[in-house]
């Protein structure tokens, strides 16, 4: 839904396991803990040309406007990570 694509890991690397996802100007590496739990507080964040494009796609997004000069939301992965989207104002 971020526009992301899942490329392979170096073989070096493969076999850590996560995974590694690119994008128009992004490169996103995830790794994997045995004791995972969802990051709620730190998160990534990205800067998007069209908030509404994502606010439309997420519609469980949570709006935060503490940021001036930035509109911004926050959204959950399929795992419960929470990522921040921003647009400059």
């Amino acid at each position: 839904m971020l526009g992301l694509r899942e490329v392979p890991k170096p073989p070096e690397l493969a076999g850590r396991g996560g995974a590694w996802f690119r994008g128009d100007g992004v490169e996103v590496h995830l790794g994997v803990e045995d004791d995972f739990r969802p990051a709620r507080k730190a998160h990534p964040a990205f800067v998007v040309d069209n908030l509404d494009v994502y606010i439309a796609k997420f519609p469980g997004s949570v709006p935060d406007e503490l940021a001036p000069g930035w509109r911004r939301i926050y959204v959950s992965d399929p795992v419960g990570n929470r990522i921040e989207l921003l647009h400059l104002v």
